[in-house]
């Protein structure tokens, strides 16, 4: 085991485990069939991380992923992603490339929404571009929850949704991703793009 460790490094579970005990978040241990998670509590939003592998033939990808529901109150869609050889392959749903007028920032990266100007305001925010940019891989956007919060979640609910293929094993980078959605859940409210309540609290 000391001779894998020093190989790989610690594994996955050593690593979320001492990220939930530095956060104060919930570590769950799915065992190996489930996978385990990692649940931070953000004001009234719950974020998970989580892994999730894709198989295509002979090959499968490993995801790093976090999702966190909210209550989306105008329909405000948007991704931001680093500029790749497939980035052709994400203009997709009628979303609109956007350039925020800083090139250090669109340059790398494509930007889409269905709400340009929204997408603008969202990203005038000197330190959430300061954090997306120091992230080596990024896509985030905000998606339908096409089902996964189950039928108890109100008509509404989408879910703002961060993957990136490889497991991520680096407890500083997990908390920078962790705060990258805190700020853009924060400024969605802001935008009077998102409730700040829990939603399963608005059930009622």
């Amino acid at each position: 085991m000391g001779f894998l460790r020093k190989l790989f490094g610690p594994s996955q579970e050593e690593v979320w485990r001492r990220l939930a005990e530095e956060t104060g978040s919930s570590f769950v241990d799915g065992g190996f069939w489930r996978g385990s998670k990692v649940l931070i509590r953000v004001k009234e939003w719950t974020i998970t991380l989580d892994t999730f592998t894709e198989s295509g033939g002979k090959h499968s990808t490993t995801y790093t992923r976090l999702r966190a529901p909210y209550l989306n109150k105008d329909g405000f869609r948007f991704r931001i992603y680093r500029k790749s050889v497939f980035s052709g392959l994400g203009k997709l749903f009628g979303m609109q490339d956007i350039e925020v007028g800083d090139p250090e920032f669109d340059e790398p990266f494509i930007i889409q929404g269905n709400n340009p100007a929204k997408v603008k305001q969202l990203l005038s925010h000197d330190p959430l571009r300061t954090m997306i940019a120091g992230q080596p891989n990024f896509h985030v956007q905000v998606k339908d929850d096409e089902g996964w919060f189950g039928a108890e979640f109100p008509e509404g609910v989408d879910e703002l949704y961060f993957a990136v293929p490889g497991v991520i094993k680096d407890v500083d980078r997990l908390k920078s991703l962790f705060k990258v959605f805190a700020l853009i859940l924060h400024l969605l409210c802001h935008l009077d793009s998102a409730y700040e309540d829990d939603p399963e609290i608005r059930l009622a």
